[in-house]
């Protein structure tokens, strides 16, 4: 379209705005968890976004309407209802408010941010994970879900390709939008669909300006606790090289060039080669410069060249599911993937890469106890060498299976949505007291993030030739701050919390401007007086690391190469029955390889 085409175009049509927002949720006092930079970029924010582009290209609402769009994430921007429909007013012509992406978390939020759009006549829809998981996995929609409905709000559950979007705002437009769009049962292919795109103005929100894709959705496996199995599916969707690669580009073009995978499971992709081999292309043959960060299982080295590929193709961070080191544990989860007797080839063969490896673990399985807690991340930081390990509250989500079980046997579980963002407790544990099991998920933090080990990650990492020093301090830190002060996780975490007096919960009191922002702004000067020591500490623990003259012959049990008794000495594999039954299946499995394998005179 020419610039006077365009002209004519946009001076004779009318405006439809189709508004995205990203919500957050609340803290502990009922204040929007905002930063100046936030950590992750919302992935779903920018699949909407790039497949609203693609409508607005293709003018799917007709050659004389407008498609205006605007793209909020609530983590690192205020979102003021009023502000925005003044906007609308403003400019003219019809709207639709999508909130997307919404977690079960953030549900409570999303319906307090669409109910003014709601009162002033615009019509709202909310989609993402909380509804599509009970849409699938629930007989009934739950009370919170009947209120939105009740109030006026349409859901959209399942995925927006294949014009499912190109409906929804087409209806938004003729004002004949939907209560329900339910697309549970035929979840969409993304080869070839436009990719997830948001402009750079949005991304340098971020810490470090990082943009995000999705190269493939749905997770072969069933753990329980997890809903991508059953909101995404169990079959592999997945985007091919090209479009990768126009990805890489468009981002590389506006000077974004750190990318998160949000791939639940990357090694289960099946396009993980060529995909790979198109970035290493693009590093190699076209000297571009760009990192990523994925998510994989903790068999992803059975696969052959996996890992050394990802290390070619740019992979410095991967995130691990290790959950737990405890068999018994895992196999309560119906997480039988899992096998601890592989945990230490894994990480090594990551740590030869130099990739910093991030290990998620999960409190409040059946067995635990604070006790046996505390044992098992001893345990992890002596014969693991893992760089950053994450703690999370085992928590029925919904859309899991754990949920179903829970809610189809009428067991109490916590009715505030907002809490379930796997930092706070939401159901009773068999063996620990509410309080007991509270005090295990903190006690796990304060034992792997203690000043020795922290010396010992920066001496480990400074033993590598590959190591990355500066990143694995970085993120040791924002976890140890995150924890200390914010209280919030990690994951959760940002730069400069942002507070407005006047977004705080509905029901909750708004405080005194006069007692409030000094509160706010000096309790931030206060975070960053402490905070500076301990930066200076950590630093310094680095600086040393890196100036041992023997720093490349530091050696312990973790990173120490496999030993051939190991399996007899290592608590790992002692410290627990499920340990011992595990290291007996392992050599029952390599007796019956033995026996299979033929021998020499019988290749002869």
């Amino acid at each position: 379209m020419t610039a006077s085409a365009l002209h004519e175009r946009t001076a004779n049509s009318q405006n439809f705005h189709f508004v995205m927002i990203k919500p957050t949720h609340y803290d502990d006092e009922g204040y929007p968890i905002q930063w100046l930079r936030s950590l992750i970029p919302s992935n779903t924010l920018a699949c909407l976004n790039g497949l609203a582009q693609d409508a607005e290209r293709r003018q799917v609402l007709g050659p004389d309407v407008h498609l205006r769009l605007s793209a909020y994430d609530e983590t690192n921007r205020r979102v003021s209802p009023a502000r925005i429909i003044r906007e609308i007013n403003k400019s003219g012509g019809k709207a639709l408010i999508a909130l997307v992406g919404v977690q079960s978390n953030q549900f409570p939020r999303a319906v307090d941010i669409a109910r003014p759009f709601v009162e002033a006549g615009i019509p709202v829809c909310i989609g993402g994970f909380h509804v599509s998981g009970c849409m699938a996995m629930l007989p009934e929609l739950p009370e919170d879900i009947r209120q939105a409905q009740a109030l006026g709000i349409s859901l959209f559950a399942g995925e927006a390709e294949e014009g499912r979007l190109d409906q929804v705002l087409k209806d938004a437009f003729l004002g004949k939008l939907a209560p329900v769009y339910n697309h549970m049962n035929d979840l969409p292919s993304l080869e070839g669909q436009p990719p997830p795109m948001l402009p750079a103005r949005l991304l340098q929100r971020t810490v470090r300006s990082l943009s995000s894709a999705d190269l493939g959705r749905g997770c072969p496996y069933q753990c329980s606790f997890c809903t991508i199995i059953n909101v995404q599916g169990r079959k592999s969707r997945v985007r091919n090289a090209d479009d990768l690669e126009r990805i890489v580009r468009e981002n590389y073009a506006q000077d974004i060039k750190r990318f998160f995978i949000t791939d639940d499971n990357f090694a289960r992709n099946t396009n993980w080669e060529s995909l790979f081999d198109r970035l290493i292309a693009l590093r190699t043959q076209h000297g571009m410069t760009f990192t990523f960060v994925i998510q994989v299982d903790t068999l992803c080295h059975k696969i052959p060249g996996f890992i050394e590929k990802a290390g070619r193709a740019g992979v410095t961070q991967v995130f691990i599911g290790l959950e737990n080191i405890n068999p018994e544990n895992l196999i309560a989860a119906n997480k039988r993937q899992n096998k601890i007797t592989e945990y230490r080839e894994f990480l090594q063969k990551w740590r030869a890469q130099g990739v910093v490896t991030y290990a998620g673990y999960i409190i409040g399985f059946p067995g635990d106890t604070k006790q046996s807690i505390i044992r098992d991340v001893e345990i992890i930081k002596r014969e693991l060498p893992i760089d950053i390990l994450e703690f999370f509250v085992l928590t029925p989500l919904p859309g899991s299976e754990d949920h179903k079980t829970l809610f189809n046997k009428g067991v109490w579980m916590d009715p505030d949505m907002n809490k379930y963002d796997l930092n706070h407790r939401v159901s009773h544990h068999e063996v620990m007291s509410d309080a007991e099991w509270d005090d295990a998920y903190r006690a796990a933090w304060q034992t792997y993030y203690t000043p020795d080990h922290v010396r010992t990650i920066l001496k480990r990492t400074a033993a590598n030739p590959k190591g990355r020093m500066k990143m694995t301090l970085h993120m040791i830190i924002w976890f140890y701050l995150a924890i200390t002060f914010e209280g919030v996780h990690p994951l959760e975490a940002g730069i400069v919390r942002i507070k407005s007096r006047r977004d705080r919960r509905p029901g909750l009191r708004r405080q005194n401007p006069l007692t409030f922002y000094p509160r706010v702004y000096g309790g931030e000067l206060l975070k960053l007086a402490r905070a500076l020591p301990i930066f200076l500490r950590f630093d310094r623990m680095r600086r040393e690391a890196e100036k041992s003259p023997d720093r490349l012959a530091y050696t312990d049990l973790a990173i120490a190469p496999p030993q051939a008794n190991e399996y007899e000495t290592l608590d790992l594999y002692l410290a627990t029955a499920g340990g011992g039954a595990a290291l007996a299946r392992k050599r029952g499995d390599d007796a019956r390889r033995a026996l299979a394998r033929p021998s020499r005179s019988e290749k002869a």
